[in-house]
């Protein structure tokens, strides 16, 4: 139970690596918000997982959406320990050029601004505690670029920054931030990434992870667990890479 008393909030919590940090969270002892824009999605987790659970219908890149999220969680529990910043979306394959200004807008509002916008909100809710644990899911796309996910990879190479970039500014109020860097895994966002799900494209990109498999919800969870519990007390600003060995 090492986030027995802890509460938590992880956006994008509905489904993929997400429900897998939300199922690992309950199980451990947090209180969890399961905050993503699939209300339905939310529901039938928060169903299956019970009292340990609410749901907050959010969009992670709008203002007054998270705003309403973070003052929901405080009207709640009175308190946010654990924040884990894992809404995210992608465009298709595509040459960078063709990639429209449309979808170029969306990734990065989904997974850069939602780190702003939650930052602004919750932040100092965790700095006049004196404590807090911020966590955010990036990708070895932000690592080690693949070609035709430029703006992707652009956008996780972002998320790895600003995580160093925010550890460093608020270690001395006692928050932690940290990120994980996990390679493509059996999520809603998997076929994108491929360009199109097939049993040759499957083994195409599996033979680039040494360990042989993708990485699983079950993975981000545990290895997010260790991250925000007082255990990883003195770990800040890494940006841990959970891909069997992809970025090697």
């Amino acid at each position: 139970m090492r986030l027995q008393g802890k509460t938590a909030i992880v956006t994008g919590g509905a489904s993929g690596f997400g429900a897998g940090i939300v199922r690992k969270f309950v199980a451990e002892g947090a209180q969890v918000m399961i905050a993503d824009l699939n209300t339905e999605a939310a529901e039938e987790l928060r169903q299956e997982i019970g009292a340990h659970a609410i749901v907050a219908t959010v969009n992670v890149a709008d203002g007054a959406a998270v705003k309403a999220m973070t003052a929901q969680a405080v009207d709640a529990w009175g308190r946010i320990d654990i924040l884990v910043n894992n809404a995210g979306v992608t465009h298709l394959p595509a040459p960078m050029e063709t990639v429209s200004e449309e979808d170029f807008d969306l990734v990065f509002a989904v997974n850069c601004k939602s780190v702003y916008l939650t930052a602004q909100h919750i932040v100092p809710l965790m700095k006049e505690k004196g404590q807090g644990s911020i966590l955010n899911l990036a990708s070895t796309a932000g690592v080690s670029p693949r070609p035709n996910l430029s703006w992707y990879n652009a956008s996780k190479g972002w998320m790895n920054n600003a995580t160093r970039g925010m550890a460093v500014e608020l270690a001395p109020s006692g928050v932690r931030v940290n990120a994980l860097n996990p390679v493509a895994g059996e999520t809603p966002l998997l076929k994108s990434f491929l360009g199109e799900d097939t049993p040759e494209m499957r083994a195409k990109f599996l033979s680039t992870i040494p360990i042989g498999r993708f990485s699983t919800p079950e993975d981000m969870g545990n290895a997010a667990c260790f991250l925000c519990s007082d255990e990883a007390s003195m770990i800040t600003g890494v940006c841990m890479e959970v891909d069997g060995g992809r970025c090697i």
